[in-house]
């Protein structure tokens, strides 16, 4: 045959596939409610792996391989189409439909008792500034802190920086979120602009020793590489680090912060714009801790764990990839106690009150070993 023989045998051939396959789903969904009428679980994997097997061996030495392939990626899609079928009457889909019901008219909150990290002049507090119009600001020394004044009650939001554009994740917070019940409900991107900051009188060439916080000294490497010779110290935060500077007596300490510190502080600006890159940016998350689902939500982030074997994780993508789901961040993190096993983050372009997205997710919840959705909200840029 030539090519064009070829290609139109093919055809038929995907046809006939295309075919058995609208077919086989068909049954998938006489399985699902029969599973449901049976009370048993989605998941057989006993019935997979025979099934698997057979028609690896029925497609012989050559093919059976890519045969296996083959039925993996069908059994996937069998027992997602499965979960989606009788999805969206778990706990996650109530809770999901009674915050966004409940938030139907309510605008985000102008006026609030908010934790940051950090003290005055901190770039949270800044972040702060940008999202609620007047803020009454608790100050904690550490992340975990501000994760646990929401959690308790204290504060009834907090504010956390997650995300670098030149530095990357913040990992301290993505280890906090695996200990702390809280959920998003808001995001911003904020340019972020480091100062070298000194007593008076201090010049640039008499700084010894530079403070900040790692993300600080990390967004402006380029620059202190330029001075191998001065020591550099991490501080909790880059506005405690200012702080310090100005409360020391010292006249060779320079500290990374906002300009906004030096205001605060009364401090020397020695040089400005010293972060790597003149686009860097900082996404800031506010965290509560109820489930708020405010207007104009488009953005849902979720936290979860996958089975230890291969395709797993491309399992789970492909599910958000069948309902046109955009992932804009993936990040995994090491479960502690479980050797080469990761949780996994995600953000999604997608709207929390969708029916079809809650089910996605409704399915996800009942079919992961570990699944926690950590907010739908709006960012705000």
């Amino acid at each position: 045959m030539n090519l064009e023989e070829c290609r139109k045998k093919i055809n038929l051939i995907d046809d006939q596939i295309c075919d058995l396959f609208v077919e086989r789903m068909k049954v998938s969904s006489d399985v699902a409610k029969a599973k449901i009428a049976a009370h048993r679980p989605v998941t057989d994997s006993s019935r997979e792996r025979e099934e698997r097997l057979r028609m690896i061996k029925r497609a012989g030495d050559e093919l059976g391989d890519r045969a296996g392939v083959l039925f993996t990626t069908l059994f996937d899609l069998s027992r997602s189409y499965q979960r989606y079928l009788i999805s969206g009457n778990g706990k996650l889909a109530a809770e999901l439909e009674a915050a966004a019901k409940a938030d139907i008219d309510t605008l985000f909150p102008s006026r609030a008792v908010v934790a940051c990290q950090g003290v005055e002049g901190a770039y949270s507090q800044q972040a702060c500034d940008r999202l609620f119009k007047q803020a009454d600001i608790i100050y904690f020394r550490n992340f975990s802190g501000v994760f646990q004044a929401v959690e308790q009650g204290l504060c009834e939001y907090g504010i956390l920086p997650i995300e670098n554009s030149t530095s990357g994740s913040v990992n301290a917070i993505y280890d906090l979120m695996r200990s702390n019940k809280f959920y998003i409900v808001r995001s911003l991107s904020m340019p972020i602009r480091h100062h070298l900051l000194a007593k008076p009188g201090t010049k640039l060439e008499d700084v010894k020793e530079i403070v900040s916080h790692e993300q600080g000294i990390l967004q402006c490497r380029e620059f202190l590489n330029r001075h191998p010779g001065v020591k550099i110290t991490i501080f909790d935060n880059t506005a405690m680090a200012a702080k310090m500077v100005a409360e020391s007596d010292r006249s060779d300490l320079a500290a990374i912060a906002s300009a906004n510190c030096a205001q605060v502080y009364g401090l020397s600006d020695l040089t400005g714009d010293i972060q790597n890159s003149a686009a860097n940016r900082t996404r800031f998350i506010c965290i509560s801790r109820n489930m708020r689902i405010f207007p104009g939500a488009d953005r849902i982030s979720l936290m979860l764990s996958t089975a230890h074997r291969p395709g797993a994780l491309y399992s789970l993508i492909s599910k958000f990839a069948t309902i046109g789901v955009n992932l804009t961040k993936l990040e995994s993190r090491p479960i502690p106690g479980r050797e080469f096993e990761f949780m996994f983050y995600f953000d999604l372009e997608a709207s929390p009150r969708s029916p079809e997205v809650i089910r996605l997710l409704d399915g996800l919840a009942s079919g992961s070993d570990t699944f926690v959705f950590l907010g739908g909200y709006r960012e705000i840029v």
